[in-house]
């Protein structure tokens, strides 16, 4: 990553690699909360001069310690301070919503220093849409600036008559502020003496003012919760560094995304410009964490529930039932110049919700939370049949109506991603092939889970629903030329023909007939898909194949996710390590082991995969993707029907031992460890207090 970006709940921080936030950057750089930049400029100065950087860590993203040192300054031949003679650590991090920077000054020169150390601030409030620019529209205005010794205060009202303030507190006298808000201090060290500058910087809204902590304690009390949400999730160990490596950085990534809106913790998408409740990718991601922590699946449900759908909007594409899409709270959503309020033009995040309900019920046997989420849930299976699909063909399909809102309203979004072989982009109403295996899943794996809540006349529904929806598809997305499904289905019925890896979802989902999902399963692997670090999106031989493109032929890690899954319960282990071993492999090319959003789909030929230039990192579908090796190695699969828990192992390549604690599973946990004897998989139980009984297959 070329910036550094930290985040604890529903404020991040985004600046260079210097810690700078640098003025005229084009790069979006700022402190943020609620959509809306609260610090638009920080840049700091020895003596008017821009520091040198040393070195600047990411590894840890709840706190970030940069280090720099002064340049050589001499003028007409006098000294005024020698090269690397002030060592500048700047250490930062967030709490409570609010921003606890302090820099650190130390002289390692002989004698006495003396410089002058400024820092400069400003807000400018702009709404993420006009940071990004996506949107303009009516804006606010900054109001009176106030200024004392210690405390600045930058204020703005905007066109949402929302008050916004950024306070600005230091605990050093400074020796003058500048015209500008420029503070600056008259620092002296002898040699190897330091001096610590604290600031203190809190967005305020409408008066809603965070509370100033100890930074010490604050600190403390930030390393506790990370070490809480260590002690409750699931504890991985292998003999294979760069696994542990892997898992290990997607866990820390994933609690820095957490927030939590009053409903319980879920996953926001990601960093920096995906911070908030997103339908289809927090839902993802929760599906991603059960096997870390099913409580964020309970929260991620609760928070989408909150924000269904309960009328007809054409601005905001809503209706009753239906799960957002987005949720912004920024200047321009606030006055309803773009429909963020949330807006609801997503055509997966319904069955999506739904399948999430399924999964956490079998992974927990919580039957208490899915009878009180009852009437979301039957809303949203509403919603499937009299919206989604609403000319009564069985398929969901989807087709903008809002005039700001989005044409492609699957996960690939993009203008170009839904493309004929000709080279036609698909017309509108669009049929996507992963979303009626959404469907199909969610169905079929909810229905007997009504049924055993006493709904029986429901249960018959959805089953007959699912039979006839799984002979449709068969019938009308199956490429006979190709031996794989067509990614959709236009506004005449005719299937869009490229090849992509929207299929490889369906596999999870079972509506692909056995001798299908094997001609799938194998396509997913083959050289036009698999390119060595995991399954493009679209297939080389298609017109629309471009490597460097977003959704033509990158490779995106959560992608590889779900067809992961559904490799595994279809039992295609064999595919499935090759795919593992593939993104396990990027990997170990990308800063600290962590897998980005995206990555150009060029083949491994390289030596190294090709960054996508824009890609959010950390992004949570991308670090929720190595949890879902640990459930395709054990090849696992709840059941609370019948409380049991089928499990089928297998070992990456170099990978001899595995060991899993704590998975948390029915009313308790399960502990194992997998080892290789004469080349194949052998499982020791350590401890199961899950209340199921463990199927080994």
């Amino acid at each position: 990553m070329d910036y550094r970006v930290i985040k604890e709940n529903d404020l991040f921080l985004m600046t260079d690699k210097n810690g700078d936030i640098v003025g005229n950057d084009v790069s979006g750089q700022g402190l943020y909360t609620r959509d809306t930049r609260f610090l638009s400029r920080m840049e700091i100065r020895i003596n008017d001069q821009k520091p040198i950087l040393l070195s600047s860590a990411a590894d840890e993203n709840y706190i970030s310690t940069i280090r720099l040192t002064n340049p050589h300054m001499e003028e007409n031949g006098e000294l005024i301070l020698w090269r690397e003679s002030v060592e500048v650590e700047r250490t930062r991090f967030i709490y409570e919503g609010a921003l606890y920077e302090t820099f650190k000054l130390t002289s390692y020169y002989p004698k006495t220093i003396r410089f002058d150390f400024s820092v400069l601030l400003d807000a400018d409030f702009a709404d993420m849409f006009v940071v990004r620019g996506f949107q303009h529209g009516e804006l606010g205005r900054k109001t009176a600036e106030r200024r004392s010794s210690g405390e600045r205060v930058i204020g703005y009202l905007g066109a949402d008559g929302v008050r916004r303030e950024t306070k600005v507190k230091w605990n050093t006298k400074e020796s003058r502020i500048s015209e500008t808000g420029e503070l600056h201090f008259d620092v002296e060290l002898n040699s190897q003496g330091s001096i610590e500058i604290a600031f203190f910087i809190a967005p305020i809204t409408d008066g809603n003012e965070p509370l100033q902590h100890e930074p010490k304690d604050a600190m403390n009390k930030l390393r506790a919760s990370y070490a809480g949400w260590n002690a409750s999730s699931t504890s991985i160990s292998s003999d294979l560094p760069l696994f542990n490596n892997l898992y290990h950085r997607s866990v820390q990534d994933l609690r820095v995304l957490l927030t939590d809106l009053g409903y319980g913790p879920f996953p926001v998408a990601g960093l920096p410009w995906y911070s908030v409740p997103f339908g289809r990718d927090s839902i993802i991601a929760a599906l991603q964490m059960l096997s870390l922590n099913p409580q964020i699946a309970k929260g991620t449900l609760l928070t989408m529930a909150a924000y269904q759908g309960q009328k007809e909007d054409v601005w905001r594409d809503e209706q009753p039932g239906k799960v957002m899409h987005e949720i912004r709270y920024g200047e321009l959503a606030g006055t309803n110049q773009v429909p963020f309020t949330p807006y609801y033009g997503t055509i997966d995040a319904t069955p999506l919700f739904l399948m999430l309900a399924a999964e956490y019920y079998h992974w927990t046997g919580d039957a208490d939370f899915i009878s009180s989420l009852m009437p979301q849930l039957t809303a949203a299976l509403t919603w499937i049949k009299e919206y989604g699909d609403d000319d009564d063909d069985s398929f969901v399909e989807y087709c903008q109506k809002s005039s700001k809102g989005i044409a492609n309203q699957g996960w690939k979004d993009s203008a170009d991603s839904v493309i004929h072989r000709n080279g036609d982009y698909a017309e509108a109403p669009i049929a996507l092939v992963e979303v009626q295996g959404y469907v199909y899943q969610a169905l079929t794996r909810l229905a007997p889970i009504f049924r055993y809540l006493g709904r029986d006349e429901q249960a018959d529904v959805m089953e007959k629903d699912a039979s006839l929806l799984r002979a449709r598809f068969e019938r009308d997305f199956w490429m006979e030329d190709e031996q794989f499904y067509a990614i959709a289905l236009d506004k005449d019925k005719k299937r869009v023909d490229s090849v992509t890896s929207n299929a490889g979802h369906i596999l999870m989902s079972g509506i692909a007939s056995p001798e299908r999902a094997r001609a799938v399963a194998a396509r997913l692997v083959a050289h036009d898909l698999f390119g060595g670090y995991g399954i493009r999106t679209m297939s080389t031989a298609a017109a629309g194949y471009n490597p460097m493109s977003y959704h033509d032929g990158s490779v995106w890690p959560h992608d590889n996710s779900l067809c992961l899954l559904g490799l595994s319960q279809s039992g295609f282990t064999e595919e499935a390590i090759t795919v593992m071993q593939g993104l396990l492999k990027a990997a170990g090319k990308f800063e600290y082991y962590r897998l980005p959003e995206l990555f150009c789909g060029y083949d491994d030929l390289l030596g190294a995969p090709v960054p996508y230039p824009v890609a959010c990192s950390p992004q949570a579908w991308a670090a929720g993707t190595p949890l879902t090796f640990v459930q395709v190695l054990l090849g696992l699969r709840p059941d609370a029907l019948s409380r049991q828990i089928r499990i089928k192992l297998s070992l990456l390549e170099e990978m001899n031992e595995l060991t899993v604690e704590q998975l948390q599973i029915g009313s308790g946990t399960l502990s194992l460890r997998v080892t290789r004897v004469n080349n194949g998989p052998q499982v020791e139980i350590l401890s199961n207090q899950t209340g199921y009984e463990l199927l080994i297959l």
